[in-house]
């Protein structure tokens, strides 16, 4: 497919802010692609050369692509600026360029010989890369039509924000195998173990649906974690499970520890939301090679921050001075982390997944080799009992809130590692829990509007969440909050949000017109937030059902929705995916347990 046709179709994908809609035009798209197009089109509409979990990246700002029309275009420097300065679009200033020069020719390329293209751009990494980069896209410019360099340019900068999550290109490749979404469940399984839509798209193209099946663990493509379920005491527990092994609840950084022993030994570490931080906690790494005898395994842990003087474990306020990207080996010293392995999921070949809990927790323990010093070791096994004891349990739990740890996961022994799913096979029991007090809720950042006052010098006073409905495959307001931050979380809000805000409200947000927001911001920032309650609002969207009015030609409120009372900011989460935030379902049950 030329790159001119595939220009066309985000043309209309940016068009319209249905969700259906997108997903029928990248059905339609994906239909008209092979094997090899499907995987990199893909790859370019999430405005990447390769996963998330890949460290490719452009390496272009703004004025960097700037210098690549001026040199593609022949065109004056200053008055490119001024045009750019007046639409505020890097992409529609290109594009109101390239019009303007009818006379100059375009060879209409393929989306593989732009990929191509872009992807030498990236890698170009010796002395004079920048000219060299600049160049590359100069050259893409001249040859591309108007319309494909209003996107061509959009990508290296990654504002090509469409409006459209992974679960919808999941419901695009149902419907351009079936006309329908009624493959979701089947493709998405096989995207949890290999969360890559390029892969999954290729997949699909070569060998069917069919060709899903043999989707396996595969080494350095980090596996979606599995997540638990919530109950507030021993005695659901039991009723739930059963006899269970029963671990600490950490709260520091979820790990997936992905190693490879060949010639060289190769080991990479992935948070939650599948960035490679592998760069980030060099001692992890030393430690994980020195304690593990192994030539291919993929397990977790929780990696939290260690007192060297005291023996004690660390808040997660001290340990998240680790996540950072500067000054790595001196914080290393200051805060040194100690992991505790909980799951294995693949070892030398084999699949791990499928396997009970209890088979898969022996075999980790015979792979650690450690010294038993706390103090010495970087690598430990995260401690378990078995008890099927409601008094126990319970001990148990107060053992563990009492050393400061959030509280215990309960195991099914029996049960299977079910990738990205929240099942009944892990059961959290948080020190929250057991109290008249509701856990703190994970939310989506949806918008803000612009503050008043103090507010003014930030730029923001007050910001929009949500929750995700996963039924709907959409975020679902619950909060506004205008109060709680500090100044230096006002500033570190208003940077996040600048980096991700977009002209118009995402397809994947509903929102009551009482709700909307002066700047809308893409899916990306998630913050953990505290309230008092939850309550019921009919100006929010989470759970709110809507009637005809008897006029016909409005909607009534016939069932609210839910409401945080009091909520503010507990922390910013930046190691989960939009997708891992708190669930319609789980704030519904949290409702109806804070009601009893």
């Amino acid at each position: 497919m030329k790159f001119s046709k595939l220009a066309y179709f985000v043309e209309q994908i940016e068009k319209t802010s249905s969700r259906l809609s997108i997903t029928h035009l990248l059905a339609e798209l994906f239909k008209k692609l092979d094997k090899e197009e499907i995987e990199k089109t893909v790859y370019l509409l999430q405005g990447r050369l390769a996963p998330l979990y890949s460290a490719i990246e452009f390496g272009m700002a703004e004025k960097m692509i700037g210098r690549s029309v001026v040199t593609a275009l022949s065109i004056d420097k200053k008055s490119f600026e001024n045009e750019f300065k007046k639409i505020g679009d890097l992409g529609k200033a290109t594009e109101y360029f390239k019009k303007q020069i009818s006379l100059l020719e375009h060879d209409d390329l393929s989306i593989l010989e732009v990929y191509d293209s872009l992807y030498k751009l990236a890698t170009a990494s010796k002395e004079g890369s920048q000219d060299v980069k600049v160049q590359i896209l100069a050259r893409l410019i001249g040859q591309l039509d108007s319309l494909s360099c209003r996107y061509l340019v959009r990508i290296p900068i990654g504002v090509l924000r469409l409006g459209f999550s992974d679960m919808t290109v999941l419901d695009a490749f149902s419907w351009m195998i079936r006309g329908d979404k009624s493959l979701r469940p089947q493709i998405e399984k096989a995207y949890h173990v290999r969360p890559d839509l390029g892969f999954i798209g290729k997949v699909i193209k070569s060998d069917g649906l069919a060709g899903l099946k043999n989707v396996r663990p595969h080494l350095f493509t980090p596996i979606l974690m599995m997540r638990a379920e919530r109950l507030s005491s021993a005695k659901e527990i039991l009723e739930k499970i059963g006899k269970c092994a029963v671990e600490s609840k950490y709260d520091g950084f979820r790990l997936q520890i992905h190693i490879k022993k060949s010639k060289v030994e190769e080991v990479r570490l992935y948070s939650r939301n599948l960035e490679d931080v592998s760069f980030m906690y060099p001692d992890i790494i030393a430690g994980v090679k020195k304690e593990i005898k192994v030539d291919e395994v993929i397990f977790e842990g929780e990696a939290i921050g260690f007192d060297p003087h005291s023996g004690n474990f660390l808040p997660f306020q001290e340990t998240v001075q680790r996540k950072r990207k500067y000054g790595i080996e001196e914080k290393a010293k200051e805060i040194p982390l100690k992991l505790f392995a909980f799951e294995l999921l693949f070892l030398d070949g084999k699949n791990y997944l499928e396997v009970p809990f209890i088979e898969r927790r022996k075999k980790l323990m015979s792979l650690i080799k450690t010294s038993g010093d706390i103090f010495k070791d970087v690598l430990i096994t995260a401690p378990e009992e078995i008890t099927e004891d409601e008094k126990k349990l319970e001990l148990l739990f107060d053992d563990a809130v009492s050393k400061g740890l959030e509280g215990i996961i309960a195991k099914k022994l029996n049960g299977v590692y079910k990738p990205g799913a929240r099942e009944w096979n892990w059961i959290k029991f948080k020190r929250s829990y057991s109290s008249k007090i509701d856990d703190t809720i994970d939310c989506l950042v949806m918008g803000y509007d612009y503050g008043k006052g103090k507010r003014t010098d930030f730029g923001i006073g007050a910001f929009l969440v949500g929750i995700f409905d996963e039924k709907q495959d959409k975020f679902l307001t619950v909060a506004k909050i205008g109060t709680g931050l500090s100044d230096v979380e006002w500033k570190e809000l208003k940077v996040k949000s600048e980096k991700s805000k977009v002209k118009s409200k995402p397809a994947l947000y509903d929102v009551d017109k009482m709700m909307e927001c002066d700047v809308w911001v893409s899916p990306l920032i998630v913050v953990e937030i505290k309230a008092d309650e939850i309550t019921k609002s009919p100006v929010h969207t989470a759970g709110r059902k809507l009637k005809a009015s008897k006029s016909g030609k409005a909607f009534e409120v016939d069932v609210p929705g839910f409401a945080l009372r009091f909520p503010r900011l507990q922390r910013f989460r930046d190691d989960k995916r939009p997708e891992d935030v708190t669930s319609l379902r789980e704030v519904k049950k949290m409702f109806i347990k804070q009601t009893k």
